[in-house]
């Protein structure tokens, strides 16, 4: 290729961008970097990890924000990220490790979308 990806920023669905202005920067600490009230949309940053939420719109209505997939962050130090959340989130499973290298645990955010957090087990 003659040219270089330099980043990958999701774009999800909020039906209550106010909750999840809330839930991002208060919940999670991400500092909210940009939010157009009448656009409907915000983008956020916390350390090298960028995200942006839109309200839905006559292109794109689904009736809740759906994903397939997780968006799985990688912290450098993911007990202590479990200690911050624990209390604060609905789990999807508690922290543990994995057959696959992998020490992480998984929450929901407040539209429901799956936020895995891993880190690599030292050997």
């Amino acid at each position: 290729m003659d040219y270089k990806l330099t980043g990958l920023t999701p774009m999800l669905e909020t039906h209550d961008m106010e909750a999840t202005i809330k839930f991002y920067t208060e919940v999670l600490g991400f500092t909210l970097l940009n939010y157009e009230a009448d656009w409907g949309w915000a983008s956020f940053k916390c350390d090298a990890v960028n995200i942006m939420f839109s309200i839905p719109n006559e292109h794109r209505n689904m009736p809740k924000p759906i994903m397939s997939g997780s968006l799985y962050i990688n912290p450098d130090n993911v007990d202590l990220v479990w200690e911050n959340l624990k209390e604060r989130c609905l789990i999807c499973y508690p922290i543990e490790n994995f057959d696959y290298g992998m020490r992480e645990f998984a929450i929901y955010d407040n539209n429901g979308y799956l936020l895995q957090f891993g880190q690599m087990i030292a050997e």
